[in-house]
């Protein structure tokens, strides 16, 4: 390419600003190297004929083989596939190759190494981030290869003032384009803007371009721009201009020319629709290989962005899992607090008969730590406090063969310490004679009412194993009322909708915890259900069943009150009477998922049985009296039956010669 070489673009026209020295329809030529290394600036409104301008002179340079690139904001410069074999890069369906910013490096790369036009068209990108910086990785690697290269090569930049606006806002991209205009002529890249509102250009962009174009412009701002910039009679001229006309100022030959631009050859595809049909028009097709090339960079960005994805859903689930497992800790700790919690309101419940200096229970000894902490025992465990007991059962039988041995030797009346004994060592009396019970849990009789030795038997092994067994299942199964005390009191803390939360959960089994809320009247929103949620789950009346449901567990609550020992029976009259603090009497005796609309009812509801129920405030209804009686009577009649074996001899001896069935449980327990 000469320093000579030029393209003819237009002729002089008639009129203000024309050219004197030239007849009007003289050749307008643009030297080649000032357009593809200068800096240029095209304006006019729409329908001026600039974008005809700038497809004239891109036109003349793929003629003559030199490349370009240009910037497409309006998806119209497609036509010139008609002519030309040019890339047509961009988002669209309609382009050769979809790109992203990762193919920048090779677009740049056909474009200055293998002579490669190309169209960038970013008018299909539906994010403009994504449009914004494609144009500027693009922008940066050519400028970075012209550095390298020195090669003349031309970038037009369509409606240019939404990168390089006159006001504030301008991002990396416009700043990039901006450096482009000052410094990239020296490396060989040029560069033309083209906009159709002047004053919405940044001025330090239009002040440094070698050749301008201004047609036609009616706005006040936009021909005040050209009045500054080309004197005061190019401002008023500037409104009369025709389509395609224009006033040409270049710095190469320091003049302002009036001239008319001529005409494109290929499709006008930004023209304004008609009414007559559209016919689009038999575009060239690039090269496969390069396409190929591209291609394979968009391969591996859709494996790389596979990958990604799998590795975020992989990322995903582990933080669920983490999540759910932080969860079932937190769960984990709460119910561990409660259990202990529980536990130690049984056994607090269970020993305050034991407890104080007072005397002990017939046929129940003193425990040896009874004014310590609940629950507290040589050790702090089962097998210290199982020693403590075995150490008072040696204790007690060695004072009670002493005792005999004095009196066997002195010949005086064993029957003058029974009282004593009793109350000391924790013997068990007759519970037969309901007389002596008295005496004895009231304290040592006097030496003149203890009666005759045939009265009271000696305490033996067996004696003190039995009575310290039972005294130790009292302690760790507790009492009826100590467990229905104990749940009814963690209900009735329960905020008020927090409880019908809790009947939610019963009449369902297992349900979620927004689920929950709405059936209670409630809202939908998570945060609002897990926050009321959260007393229920704390006081251990639901346990997590997996996957964020929970499950009703005041029925499991007094099994394990009990160790397990009650059958299904037992376990339903506690849990029924623990539910009166919270269920309607009605929806009492109806199975846990029947609907709630079937089950209203008011207080004084008729039960299955018979019986009246009153309301739900914990009050002992007709049904529970008649309940205690029957096990009142039940245990009158194992008592009579008990007397009744006694006095008539009948009861069967131990076949065992060696210790008793209590003994034998507690050292079988011991070892356990």
């Amino acid at each position: 390419m000469s320093e000579e070489e030029a393209i003819h673009v237009a002729d002089v026209s008639e009129g203000i600003g024309g050219d004197a020295t030239a007849e009007p329809g003289s050749p307008v030529e643009l030297p080649v190297v000032d357009v593809l290394t200068g800096r240029s600036f095209i304006t006019g409104k729409s329908g001026s004929g600039k974008s005809n301008t700038a497809s004239v002179v891109i036109e003349n340079l793929l003629s003559n083989g030199f490349p370009v690139m240009i910037v497409d904001t309006d998806g119209e410069y497609y036509g010139l596939k008609e002519e030309y074999e040019i890339l047509h890069a961009g988002a669209d369906d309609e382009c050769d190759i979809v790109v992203s910013p990762e193919h920048a490096e090779k677009l740049a790369t056909l474009a200055l190494e293998q002579n490669v036009p190309i169209i960038l068209d970013v008018s299909g990108y539906l994010e403009e981030e994504t449009a914004n910086e494609l144009l500027l990785e693009v922008v940066k690697q050519l400028f970075a290869k012209e550095k390298r290269m020195k090669k003349p090569f031309l970038l037009v930049i369509e409606e240019c003032h939404e990168y390089i606006p006159e006001g504030g806002g301008m991002d990396e991209t416009g700043k990039m384009l901006i450096k482009v205009g000052k410094r990239g002529r020296k490396h060989g890249l040029g560069i033309v803007g083209i906009s159709q509102r002047p004053a919405d250009v940044k001025k330090d962009f239009i002040t440094q371009c070698d050749w301008l174009c201004w047609h036609r412009l009616t706005w006040d701002n936009d021909t005040k721009v050209v009045g500054r910039i080309l004197g005061s009679k190019y401002a008023s001229a500037v409104e009369d201009l025709g389509d395609g006309e224009a006033f040409l100022m270049t710095d190469w030959d320091e003049s302002i020319r009036r001239i008319q631009f001529h005409r494109k050859e290929t499709f006008d595809a930004g023209a304004t629709p008609g009414l007559d049909d559209f016919e689009r028009p038999e575009l060239k097709s690039v090269s496969s290989d390069l396409v190929g090339e591209l291609e394979s960079i968009s391969d591996e960005k859709e494996r790389r962005e596979s990958e990604i994805a799998d590795l975020k859903q992989e990322l995903e689930k582990k933080d669920r899992r983490i999540a759910d497992l932080e969860r079932e800790l937190e769960e984990a700790r709460d119910l561990s607090d409660m259990a202990d919690q529980f536990a130690q309101a049984l056994l607090g419940k269970a020993e305050a008969p034991y407890r104080g200096g007072g005397p002990s229970r017939a046929g129940v000894p003193e425990r040896p730590d009874a004014g310590r902490p609940d629950g507290a025992r040589d050790g702090d465990d089962a097998e210290s406090g199982d020693q403590s007991v075995l150490k008072s059962y040696d204790e007690a039988v060695a004072a009670t063969e002493e005792r005999a041995q004095e009196a066997d030797e002195s010949g005086t009346d064993p029957a003058a310490e029974s009282g004593a004994s009793a109350a000391d060592g924790g013997a068990e009396i007759d519970e037969s004679d309901a007389d002596a019970a008295d005496a004895d849990a009231a304290g040592p009789a006097p030496e003149s009412e203890s009666g005759t030795p045939d009265d009271v038997d000696p305490v033996t092994r067996d004696d003190v194993a039995e009575s310290a067994l039972r005294f130790d299942d009292a302690i760790e199964l507790g009492t009826r009322e100590a467990v229905i005390e104990e749940l009814r009191s963690r209900i009735e803390a329960l905020p008020e909708l927090s409880r019908g939360m809790l009947r939610h959960y019963r009449r369902e089994g297992a349900s979620d915890p927004v689920a929950a809320h709405i059936d209670a009247g409630g809202d939908g929103d998570s945060g609002h259900a897990y926050s009321r949620h959260r007393p229920i789950r704390r006081a251990g009346l639901i346990r997590h069943a997996g996957r964020g449901s929970y499950a009703y567990a005041v029925p499991d609550l007094v099994r394990e009150a009990y160790a397990d020992r009650l059958d299904e029976g037992q376990v339903d009259e506690i849990v029924r009477a623990v539910e009166r603090v919270f269920v309607p009497p009605a929806e009492l005796h109806y199975p846990p998922d029947a609907d709630p609309a079937d089950v209203e009812g008011e207080a004084g509801t008729e039960a299955d049985d018979g019986t009246t129920l009153e309301g739900a405030d914990g009050a002992t209804t007709e049904g529970d009296e008649a309940a205690a009686e029957r096990e009142g009577d039940s245990a009158s009649a194992e008592a009579d039956e008990s007397a009744e074996a006694g006095e008539t001899g009948e009861a069967e001896p131990p076949t065992d010669p060696g210790l008793s069935d209590a003994a034998r449980r507690f050292a079988e327990r011991s070892e356990r």
